[in-house]
Parts: structure tokens; C-alpha cells; sequence
């Protein structure tokens, strides 16, 4: 099957890392399909651990990690790659761009099928969604997402969501992320030893307010860890210079910034004991998922799919209304007691290889293009 994936490569973010892991997965030798890549362009350096097959690069004009604005042209430039490439199926891991709303147009004339990812966070089952930004992109995606033949969303919560807001039911595919877990497993690490720490906590993800990062510092300053804990925070984004000078390493947390190197972060999440997402809003964290998958005892806010994964015993799940209090409580009885988070990196790691393998989502992903194929036929002369 040759499929053409549209998304971006950078910046780094959960869409970004999402379209990697899936692609790689689909051209593998295992899987054997094709897939050419269209993708807004870049001048920055290539991220590690991309495949190496056919790219299309899509001009654009501003590009972050929340949302793409193409250029004039990069419509014409799709639909043009489209009809050269003449794939089997259209999958889009939506980007935040007009093209989004565009491409079901394009597809019918090409008499292409089209699937689209929906990554695009929220608070969580009966809360709002919390901010302004998520809450718009929901009511603004809604009736356009009608019109691709089939939406993936990574929770049931997030299906009922969307089709409270009009998206047919039967288009909704509910697809979990997914991790690598022959990459992402318990195993040996010096990190501990590394930064002269007895017990790790980690945060891994964006320095930004819908991340609540600010929460879990403070409560990490209240609660006086001693100096045989170490909070790392991984990550980048437009808070950290306004937060890095207030909780430095006189407080026991270590700033490391973005880490582009995938083996450098998995050896940091195997040689931690905790992982704490605070989180307003999420999808499904793909950084939580990871964590999990190495054995780490978890923390994460009940919005997205989050609880959700937790659920029954995987970790702990807290509200958003009392992150800094919650933590301030939990911190100091996960660094004194050892054993409890052993248990619950064990149970974490059970809930991935039962639930939430990248195998398994490669598998539900191949199963749906072979139903949209065999209800839409493609004729040889498509595109032509």
C-alpha cells in the first residue's frame, strides 16, 4: 500500500514525533509499505530516527509547535505532489494549518481516500476545556472534520467530544498512541549517578502554560525534597526563562533543555523512579506513554486521555484545580518510599504492552485503511 502522509518534521512536538514513529513503523520491513512524506520545509537540522523515503516539502510562512501557516502557493504545491505521487490513501496528522480544511476538497477531486489524525488537546471527560485557544479549534475543526473520510482520535472521551460537536460517529476511529516498546523498556542507566541522585523525577514536554510546569516547581519547592532528590525538566518553551531563574539547582531541579537525541532520553526516563505531567489540557501524551513503558512510577492530570491511561492502579491521577497541593503530598511519600513506586512502574509498564504498543497501533491503522479502501475503490486512472 503506498501512502501519502502529510504533516510537518519540526518543530519538535508530540504531532512531530507521532508522524515519525508511525512512518517508520509503516515502511518497515514487517509492515512493507510505501509511504512518501509531505511536509511543511525546513532549514533546520533533521531531527534523529527519520526514515529515509520520498519527501514533498510544502512552503509555508510561520510554523511553531502549536499551529502552520502556509504560503500562497503550498495548495497548489499539494495538490500537484498528490496527483504525481498517485498514493493508495491520504493520511494528514493535522498540523493546525488551513491546508487541513482544504484537503477533503482536494482528495474528492483526486478521488483519493483521506484520513486525518486529530491531535489537538483537551481538558478532560465533564470539565471544559480550559482554554480559549483548544476551545475554538474544536468548534472550528468540527464541521470540517466531517468531511474527511475518517477522523483518529486517541480516546473514547475525545470521540464523544467531537461528535457532540457533529462529526459523524461512524467516522470517528478511536486509535491510541503508541510506543516502541523494544526501544522504550526498563533497563540500565547512569543517570542517577550522573546528576549524584538518590531518587530522579522527571518532567519531559513543553515550557508553556497549557504544561502547568510552574505548579509542579513550586509544590517541588514547598515541599523541601532533600538534596538526595533531583527534579530534571527536559523540555524547552517560551516560560523557561521566566521560571529557570527562581527554581534553579539550589532546589534540587536540573534544567536540560530540549534533548534531540532519542537514546539520551530513554536513558534518562530508565535510570528515573518518577514521571509527573501537571497538565491544563493534553491528548494522549506520548511522553507519558514512554515513561510508562520504562518502568516509571506516573503523575499526570485527568484531562485528555491521560486518566484514562491510569486508570485502575497505573498511576496516579490528579485534578488540575489542586495540582500544587496534590504534589506536595505525593513528592515526599514517593521519595520516602521506594518501594511503592517500583510497584507502580511495574503496573505502568503492564498497562503499555497491554494497551498501548506502537505494534498494535500499526495493525488498527492498517485495518482502517483496508476498510476505506474496500468502501472506496480507487480507480488506475485516479489523479489522471
Amino acid at each position: 500500500m503506498h501512502i501519502a502522509w502529510i504533516g510537518k518534521k519540526s518543530p519538535f512536538c508530540g504531532n512531530v514525533t507521532y508522524s515519525r514513529e508511525i512512518t517508520n513503523a509503516l515502511i518497515s520491513l514487517d509492515r512493507g509499505h510505501k509511504v512518501s512524506f509531505l511536509h511543511f520545509a525546513q532549514e533546520e537540522s533533521e531531527l534523529d530516527k527519520w526514515p529515509n523515503l520520498k519527501e514533498v516539502s510544502l512552503p509555508f510562512i510561520y510554523k511553531s509547535q502549536v499551529y502552520t501557516i502556509p504560503a500562497f502557493n503550498a495548495t497548489k504545491v499539494l495538490k500537484d505532489s498528490l496527483r504525481e505521487i498517485k498514493p493508495d490513501i491520504v493520511h494528514a496528522s493535522l498540523t493546525l494549518s488551513t491546508l487541513d480544511f482544504v484537503l477533503p476538497e482536494i482528495c474528492q477531486e483526486l478521488n483519493l481516500p483521506l484520513v486525518a489524525t486529530f491531535h489537538t488537546p483537551f481538558a478532560g471527560k465533564g470539565a471544559k476545556l480550559i482554554s480559549g485557544t483548544q476551545f475554538l479549534a474544536y468548534q472550528l475543526y468540527a464541521p470540517f472534520l466531517d468531511n474527511y473520510d475518517r477522523v483518529i482520535v486517541f480516546s473514547q472521551i475525545q470521540r464523544e467530544l467531537l461528535s457532540s460537536m457533529g462529526v459523524g460517529e461512524h467516522k470517528i476511529a478511536v486509535i491510541p498512541n503508541g510506543v516502541d516498546t523494544t526501544k522504550y523498556c526498563p533497563g540500565v542507566s547512569q543517570v542517577k549517578a550522573e546528576f549524584g541522585a538518590e531518587r530522579l523525577f522527571v518532567y519531559q514536554g513543553r515550557i508553556a502554560p497549557e504544561k502547568n510546569v510552574e505548579s509542579l516547581l513550586r509544590a517541588w519547592k514547598q515541599s523541601k525534597m532533600g538534596v538526595h532528590s533531583k527534579l530534571l525538566i527536559v523540555g524547552d518553551g517560551p516560560l523557561r526563562a521566566s521560571l529557570e531563574p527562581f527554581y534553579g539547582a539550589e532546589y534540587g531541579i536540573i534544567w536540560l533543555g530540549f534533548i534531540a537525541n532519542e537514546e539520551r532520553r530513554i536513558e534518562i526516563l530508565r535510570g528515573a523512579d518518577v514521571f509527573i505531567l501537571p497538565s491544563l489540557v493534553e491528548g494522549l501524551s506520548l511522553s507519558l506513554l514512554e515513561a510508562m513503558a520504562c518502568g516509571l512510577a506516573c503523575i499526570a492530570t485527568d484531562v485528555g486521555a491521560d486518566g484514562e491511561v491510569l486508570e485502575k492502579g497505573a498511576g496516579v491521577v490528579i485534578s488540575t484545580k489542586t495540582v500544587r497541593s496534590q504534589l506536595r503530598t505525593i513528592l515526599p511519600l514517593f521519595q520516602d518510599h521506594p518501594e511503592l513506586t517500583t510497584l507502580l512502574g511495574q503496573k505502568a509498564t503492564k498497562r503499555v504492552l497491554e494497551r498501548y504498543t506502537l505494534s498494535n497501533n500499526i495493525t488498527q491503522l492498517e485495518e482502517l485503511y483496508a476498510e476505506m479502501l474496500a468502501q472506496r475503490p480507487v480507480p488506475l486512472s485516479r489523479g489522471a
